[in-house]
């Protein structure tokens, strides 16, 4: 672990405003911590971490998930390729069992929910901040069933994040050019991804696909 500093430097990347007001309160009864800076978009995200240099400016990024433009998935992987030694935890309203361990696999320290107790918000801002990786019970329980289920064959563990991207947004009922539009893909290379997804999941159409969706969440299995 590293020392930390006298001050914990974060910004805050959540299209909500309610949500970082709400954030901003819960940081700023602990002393030690300061929120410099705070972003709507994926994109403010990544211009605002590299006008504060990286980890020269910053100790720890709050990154929600699901934000407009590049999503918080994009922005991670984004930010551990420019700076790989600046701390990110994922924030989300999903549960543990949909995007922790994805989350922790490509690179992220740690995963809140943003109901989560204020204090285990410090303390996970804290643990980040040392360089160690913050795992709530439910976040370890998704990771030890995600080393369990290794071997199972199928299933949204074995999708690439762009496939995973692509099986979020068919399970919601968008057509291709749709989620084409929105990620920023050829029609038909969001059709390859299409098909990818289905091989891997074993459904034969995207009425299957979200049948398939449904019933893994039910069963908790983690993604």
């Amino acid at each position: 672990m590293n020392p930390l500093p006298d001050t914990l430097r974060v910004l805050i990347g959540d299209d909500h405003r309610i949500v970082r007001e709400g954030l901003k309160q819960i940081l700023a009864d602990a002393p030690d911590v300061q929120v410099v800076a705070e972003a709507q978009t994926g994109t403010e995200v990544l211009a605002m971490v590299q006008a504060l240099g990286g980890p020269q400016g910053l100790d720890v990024v709050l990154l929600d998930i699901a934000m407009p433009g590049l999503d918080g998935l994009d922005v991670l992987q984004a930010l551990k390729r420019e700076h790989p030694r600046l701390p990110v935890l994922m924030l989300s309203t999903y549960p543990e069992k949909q995007y922790a361990v994805r989350c922790i696999r490509l690179g992220a320290c740690g995963y809140l929910n943003k109901s989560a107790d204020p204090d285990d918000m410090l303390a996970a801002v804290r643990k980040a901040a040392s360089g160690g990786v913050f795992l709530s019970q439910a976040t370890a329980e998704a990771l030890a069933a995600a080393v369990g289920s290794a071997s199972a064959q199928g299933g949204p563990e074995t999708l690439s994040h762009r496939e995973h991207q692509v099986y979020r947004l068919l399970t919601q009922g968008m057509t291709v050019s749709e989620i084409g539009a929105q990620l920023g893909l050829a029609p038909n290379t969001v059709s390859t991804y299409r098909a990818r997804i289905l091989e891997k999941t074993g459904a034969k159409n995207d009425v299957e696909l979200a049948l398939y969706a449904e019933r893994h969440a039910r069963t908790a299995k983690p993604i």
